[in-house]
């Protein structure tokens, strides 16, 4: 008898996945049209602290501006990866390394502290990227938005 329930529970141990992976959690809501929009941020200086990507409307007056967020997520620099369900169509994307979790954008008088970013890498070399150089579209079928951190440190 013995015999048999050690043959059970060896089964079931072979028959078991390995390790289970994390299922992703998501802002917003699955259905109803939304389609999956995946943010990663790439060429992180450290795993320090945590990353916020925060998602604009289709509407430039609204880019970046105070209270004006369509989303916003918040996650650990060792894993920079967020995901929202959305209405397909267009959005700009901002990203940060908020380092010292502080929920805060640091940055001196004329330069970030922090590191940051912007969907289609919309370049920054003086002042913020315009909104249509960071508008990115969510098609029906969903997608993955890989955006380079950038550091002035």
């Amino acid at each position: 008898m013995n015999h048999v329930i050690l043959m059970a529970l060896g089964a079931a141990a072979v028959l078991a996945p390995v390790q289970a992976h994390a299922v992703e959690t998501c802002e917003g809501t699955p259905g109803n049209g939304n389609a999956k929009l995946i943010l990663e941020a790439t060429t992180m200086h450290n795993t320090v602290g945590e990353v916020a990507f925060t998602i604009y409307p289709d509407d430039k007056k609204r880019f970046l501006a105070k209270g004006a967020k369509l989303a916003r997520a918040r996650v650990s620099a060792a894993n920079p990866r967020a995901c929202f369900w959305l209405k397909p169509g267009y959005y700009a994307i901002a990203q940060y390394h908020d380092e010292n979790s502080d929920h805060d954008f640091n940055r001196t008088l004329f330069m970030p502290k922090e590191g940051f970013g912007f969907s289609n890498d919309a370049p920054t070399s003086i002042g913020l990227p315009s909104f249509e150089s960071a508008r990115t579209a969510l098609p029906a079928s969903g997608t993955v938005v890989r955006m380079k951190m950038r550091y002035r440190r």
